[in-house]
């Protein structure tokens, strides 16, 4: 964990994940934590040692945000890139 004096997150590397301080820090931590997830090489890794029931867990949690927090038409623009 690590909190810079002037501005968290200027690197944007695992060293900068930091939950639990504030919303902002917590935003920023997750926008790197996700993309540090979204490697494909990991995805390569992680993916077939889940289990059925965690794979459709995954999916079935990322599906309900995107529903809950994005219109549809951002959901096709953004998500979709329609």
């Amino acid at each position: 964990m690590s909190i810079k004096q002037d501005f968290p997150f200027a690197n944007g590397n695992s060293s900068d994940i930091c939950f639990g301080l504030n919303r902002e820090t917590d935003e920023r931590s997750l926008r790197i934590f996700i993309n540090m997830f979204s490697g494909e090489s990991l995805q390569a890794k992680l993916i077939p040692r889940l289990s059925d029931n965690e794979i459709t867990s995954v999916f079935d949690q990322l599906a309900s945000l995107l529903h809950k927090h994005l219109s549809h038409k951002e959901y096709h623009s953004l998500f979709l890139k329609d």
